[in-house]
């Protein structure tokens, strides 16, 4: 199956929520959704989904997306975040069109708004220390305490805020809260913070500021501001939603707002996607970076060789809930098997090479060997790949005292090599150890294709290459980052680097066939019974470099069989 197609499914509970505001005539029949990052990291497969599903909505219903940073908070932003999060929405095939906002730009706005909230009595400049604001919030089962910085005047609040504007005081000495109600049951409408200082540049903005709008803020005035009728979010910000409203309410100049819908996140076994997590992981120099192809980014996927097309289709495969809960890593897995099987050549690679000398070939002749590109797709055609007498194939493929279902290569049993010839091992060398290094076989040349014995049956048949037409190749075989299903991301007294997999990476001498030389980055084959490799970027003419994308073992295709 090519998973640029979709299968049938019934209406999201997002898709129903639209389609009957479209019934009722709700924002004047329009659909404009958007995808708000934070600058402050790489974008990973959970963003994935939410790119997917804000741009396939307006999409499907022929309507808008908006691409707008939350750049809110300086501390964390930077330029590099916001350009590699502009790639990998492109990479996945959407298109903002010329929809790209910022936060940023609405400043100027959103003070205006503090303002007015603040001349409404509807906002308070505090000064009291974070901890004692925090205390005074009480607990889910208790009311809160209201400040003692509440009632101040409408004047004296103005002028508090002007100094924090400009630059009067300390980061952490004030704040502006909205005023709300104390006793509210959702805590976080408890007189939120709204405006907090901090002294550093923007990467937008400069020093023009010093004191910023929180998320809870700035999120809802920007979709007003932009027209957006449906904001998606994940499940987390479903208690954040009465501030979403009432703050929305306070500005509104007409019937037109936007409608907050929560989904629940993508979360992945052995995967962890807390942004601050993964900026340790690279910190700390547990990867070699954002895009290290153990990592869960967009940009690691698409450097392990994992497609656009498949990243699509697995978002649309595992559909959208309204529950939390956990997707095996196998089913990505599947996926993107299922898209490289449709589109990547076979091509032979040996990992761990032994000698093969066949003793009754002629020692100076090639042959050239056609063979079939994808048997998935007869339009990828064939090519030739080079037979001599000394060949190198895999140490696993031979056992000098095989168990009785080992019907690969053993003293004097036959396989046949893929698009070759049948072989014969006829005997066994070893070096001063006792270490096999060389294995002297016979072929029969009958047993060539188009030859009168070409369909002589054995047991198996084995990949091989060409030891004098070999290419060396750095072979990178990546396995999961964690070893344990649960790595922790959700328990702060967890240890989740104790739970990292000591062999997520091991790197091989292998050798390739020459067809292979001059291989682009992140050109995608399937190392035939190894399993898909991608072309990586470190390659070089001199040596090439293969990322290992996934086994051809389908874990969760067994799982789904058995069920």
């Amino acid at each position: 199956m090519n998973n640029t197609g979709k299968e049938s499914r019934p209406l999201n509970f997002i898709e129903t929520i639209i389609e009957e505001g479209l019934k009722n005539g709700k924002n004047e029949g329009r659909v404009h959704t958007r995808f708000p990052p934070e600058p402050n990291g790489y974008l990973h497969i959970g963003h994935a989904k939410s790119i997917c599903l804000n741009f396939g909505l307006a999409e499907k219903y022929g309507g808008k997306c908006n691409l707008r940073f939350d750049d809110t908070n300086p501390v964390t932003e930077e330029v590099e975040y916001v350009d590699s999060i502009k790639e990998d929405i492109r990479w996945l095939g959407f298109d903002w069109e010329d929809r790209e906002y910022y936060a940023s730009d609405y400043f100027d706005l959103l003070y205006e708004f503090a303002l007015k909230l603040i001349k409404n009595g509807k906002a308070y400049v505090d000064d009291q220390s974070v901890e004692a604001i925090s205390e005074q919030r009480g607990t889910p089962t208790q009311s809160g305490t209201e400040s003692p910085c509440r009632n101040r005047s409408i004047e004296e609040n103005l002028e508090l805020f002007e100094k924090m504007r400009n630059g009067e005081f300390a980061e952490g000495t004030h704040v502006l809260r909205a005023k709300i109600d104390m006793a509210s049951p959702n805590m976080h409408m408890r007189d939120p913070v709204i405006y907090r200082i901090k002294h550093a540049s923007h990467h937008r903005t400069g020093d023009t500021w010093c004191i910023y709008p929180m998320y809870d803020f700035a999120h809802g005035q920007s979709d007003y501001f932009e027209g957006i009728t449906h904001s998606i979010c994940t499940l987390e910000f479903e208690v954040h939603r009465p501030l979403y409203d009432w703050l929305v309410e306070e500005l509104k100049e007409s019937d037109y707002r936007p409608h907050q819908i929560e989904f629940a996140r993508l979360n992945l076994s052995f995967t962890i996607m807390s942004k601050r997590r993964l900026l340790e992981l690279v910190k700390k120099g547990y990867v070699r970076g954002w895009d290290d192809p153990r990592m869960p980014t967009i940009c690691a996927f698409r450097r392990r060789g994992y497609t656009p097309e498949a990243i699509r289709f697995f978002a649309e495969r595992v559909g959208v809930a309204k529950r939390d809960n956990v997707i095996d890593v196998a089913l990505l897995e599947h996926t993107i098997r299922e898209d490289l099987n449709m589109r990547a050549n076979r091509v032979m690679a040996v990992l761990n090479p032994l000698k093969v000398v066949i003793i009754n070939y002629p020692e100076d002749k090639v042959e050239w060997m056609e063979t079939i590109n994808n048997p998935e797709d007869e339009n990828m055609g064939t090519r030739k790949i080079p037979f001599s007498r000394e060949l190198l194939i895999e140490q696993d493929d031979f056992m000098e005292d095989p168990p009785k279902k080992f019907f690969r290569l053993s003293p004097g049993n036959e396989v046949r090599l893929k698009s070759a010839y049948i072989i014969k091992c006829e005997k066994v060398i070893k070096d001063n150890n006792g270490r096999i290094v060389e294995l002297h076989c016979t072929y029969d040349p009958d047993t060539r294709s188009g030859g009168p014995q070409s369909n002589r049956k054995v047991k198996s048949t084995i990949h091989w290459l060409s030891s004098r037409h070999a290419f060396k190749a750095e072979i990178r075989l990546y396995d999961r980052l964690f070893n344990k299903e649960d790595p922790g991301e959700f328990d702060e007294g967890q240890d989740f680097i104790s739970n990292l997999n000591p062999d997520s990476l091991e790197i091989l001498d292998g050798y390739v066939e020459p067809s292979l030389k001059g291989s682009r980055p992140l050109e995608k084959f399937q190392f035939q019974r190894l399993g898909y490799f991608c072309v990586d970027p470190d390659s070089t003419e001199e040596k090439l470099v293969f990322n290992r994308t996934v086994t051809l073992r389908d874990t969760w295709a067994r799982i789904q069989a058995k069920a």
